[in-house]
């Protein structure tokens, strides 16, 4: 199998942390080049350096940044997108500490690698109800299945990583027709537009990025639902009171396939969107995380119901604890 070399770009006080967001998206091998350790090799005052490797010197100048190797695939391709949304996230946030977001992917133009997606993203089934595909593909036979159309874009979300298909799979057993959705971290509304097709009534979406929310609402359109069907704001719930004032609650469903960290923040908030008898559905979750989200979902008031797993990827149905 094929893979392609990225570098991201970064600041030395940044490092720790990016490593920490790598491995949330199912990252674990890499290379960090940060001039920082060269300094705090020289610095060691237990060993005297006649001489220093010239590759070692290199060091002393290198820009600061992470290497890792992603399969030139379509699972790459996915978390590549999840990876530009993490930079994306993070530089916003405190671009004093970050920088600018900047990833290089070896000698692959950008638009290149866009077109990549062509050779690998072909039409899928989903469960028993859906078949997902893009725009340049035709299905000559569903099989009665729901045809849900959407292209790869910036926002993260084609349906083919697992953290996305898990959602779509357990959405068939807890839509019934009628529904509100609320869907937190919506990328590119590939959750939500599935809700629709399943026969949810309405769909809210949110994303703290701006281009997400509007690669989502083009996206629901282009599935044949107006205006009346669905809301897609930017904004993050865990600090903006006035967002979940006015997105308001009675929600039946909630989707939220992020990281482990977020949904830890948001975990004290599902409560207050959902009806009583509502359902909560959580992706995005390492292996390595799932206890720990478990726990804070479970002081939050909520008991797991359904779960499923895949390569590493955790998604979880919960309903509101029995008091």
């Amino acid at each position: 199998m094929d893979f392609l070399k990225v570098d991201v770009y970064t600041k030395s006080e940044a490092v720790d942390i990016l490593v920490m967001r790598l491995s949330e998206l199912g990252i674990n091998g890499f290379e960090i080049h940060d001039s920082a350790d060269f300094d705090e090799f020289l610095e060691n005052k237990d060993a005297n350096w006649d001489y220093v490797d010239d590759e070692l010197m290199g060091l002393k100048t290198v820009p600061t940044h992470i290497t890792l190797y992603l399969q030139d695939n379509a699972q790459g391709l996915e978390t590549l997108a999840e990876l530009k949304g993490v930079m994306q996230e993070l530089c916003a946030g405190a671009p004093e500490l970050y920088g600018e977001p900047d990833i290089h992917i070896g000698n692959v133009r950008e638009e290149d690698w866009a077109n990549n997606w062509k050779q690998y993203y072909k039409p899928f089934r989903v469960g028993e109800k859906l078949i997902v595909k893009p725009s340049w593909e035709d299905v000559n036979d569903a099989d009665g299945r729901k045809i849900l159309e959407i292209d790869p874009a910036s926002s993260f979300g084609t349906g083919q990583h697992h953290t996305t298909k898990m959602v779509m799979e357990l959405l068939e057993s807890v839509v019934h027709g009628g529904e509100r959705m609320l869907d937190l971290g919506c990328g590119s509304g590939i959750l939500s537009i599935a809700g629709l097709l399943l026969g949810a009534e309405s769909a809210a979406m949110i994303d703290v990025f701006e281009n997400a929310v509007n690669t989502a609402a083009e996206n629901v359109r282009k599935n044949g639902f107006g205006n009346d069907r669905f809301t897609a704001r930017r904004g993050n719930i865990i600090d903006d009171e006035a967002l979940r004032n006015e997105l308001g609650g009675n929600y039946d469903i909630i989707t939220a396939n992020i990281v482990a960290d977020v949904i830890i923040a948001m975990s004290g908030l599902f409560g207050g969107f959902l009806k009583a008898d509502g359902t909560l559905i959580v992706s995005g979750i390492i292996d390595e995380r799932l206890d720990e989200v478990m726990t804070a979902l479970t002081e939050a008031g909520f008991s797991a119901v359904n779960k499923r797993s895949a390569e590493g990827w955790n998604a979880v149905v919960l309903k509101r604890s029995a008091k």
